[in-house]
């Protein structure tokens, strides 16, 4: 799997850990930043990340920073991204059966990283439910056209 990956500072550490148990995996890692060591905001990685996505460049996104809220308000600008905060696997676990999330977003200061590599995994291996799901979604992607809404 293509994955998009970004940070800010705070969640520098947490991608980093990320990013070497996904390449072990197998996935193909794009990272957007942050680099260590330096501060950034975080709009300045979430966007070129959420874009990867919204672009078909990468099938999925994992974006932290310190408590993944800005993260996951500038991801969902993007159109086409279904980005989801997520705390435990259950969350994780929900937000990919009903929501067809396709952009994780971690809070690197709330969970270790324990926590969140178990998140990672239960997040991309759950597959989208469908079903009654699907109308919801859809309501969504409508929604976003008709509102012109582009983001990418």
């Amino acid at each position: 799997m293509k994955l998009a990956v970004s940070s800010d500072h705070r969640g520098y550490q947490a991608k980093e850990c990320i990013k070497t148990m996904l390449e072990r995996s197998g996935h193909q890692v794009s990272d957007f930043g942050c680099s260590a060591g330096s501060s950034c905001d975080y709009p300045d990685t979430a966007i070129p990340a959420s874009q990867a996505v919204s672009r078909g460049e990468a099938d999925a996104g994992i974006l932290i920073c310190g408590t993944g809220i800005g993260m996951s308000i500038t991801a969902n600008k993007i159109h086409g991204v279904r980005a989801a905060l997520c705390h435990d696997e259950l969350t994780a676990e929900l937000s990919r059966k009903h929501n067809d999330a396709n952009v994780l977003c971690l809070p690197a200061d709330l969970i270790g990283e324990e926590l969140i590599r178990r998140v990672v995994e239960v997040w991309l291996s759950t597959p989208f439910e469908a079903g009654r799901h699907e109308r919801r979604i859809k309501k969504i992607a409508d929604f976003e056209q008709s509102t012109g809404a582009s983001g990418s």
